[in-house]
């Protein structure tokens, strides 16, 4: 199924930078910026209406991470807040993309810019699965 380019607004959601994702140098470690990308567009999915564990357990699916590009272009530091960004670049019948961004709140400077592409799956499997009709729409 070709890929649909989609109007579904920018969701923001904001963090703090604790200790636990920083290095010995007080700057974020860069798997952490994973982590916060992760946390949004698990934020975005509930500010839908989709609760993950329920979908999981109704049917089975889930999404998992397919491929990502990442650009690291400014560290963030211990006590900045953050704000990441996520928006629907595309949907497919089993997957979607996202952009997303890493700002320091304070200033607005980009620290952290990415494309990521989850696929929706059968779990027990481990195989693509279309996603189904009624999350669909709440994404779109």
């Amino acid at each position: 199924m070709p890929a649909t380019a989609v109007e579904v607004p920018i969701f923001h959601w904001r963090l703090r930078v604790y200790w636990e994702d920083t290095d010995a140098g007080g700057v974020v470690y860069h798997a952490g910026y994973l982590r916060f990308m992760e946390r949004a567009r698990s934020e975005w999915m509930r500010a839908r209406g989709v609760d993950q564990g329920a979908l999981r357990e109704a049917t089975g699916l889930g999404f998992v991470v397919r491929d990502m590009c990442i650009d690291f272009l400014a560290a963030a530091r211990l006590d900045d807040e953050l704000e990441i960004s996520v928006a629907v670049q595309a949907l497919r019948g089993a997957s979607m993309t996202f952009t997303q961004e890493v700002r320091r709140c304070v200033n607005q400077v980009e620290l952290v810019r990415a494309t990521v592409r989850v696929a929706c799956v059968d779990i027990a499997k481990m195989r693509p699965s279309p996603i189904p009709d009624d999350l669909m729409a709440r994404i779109s």
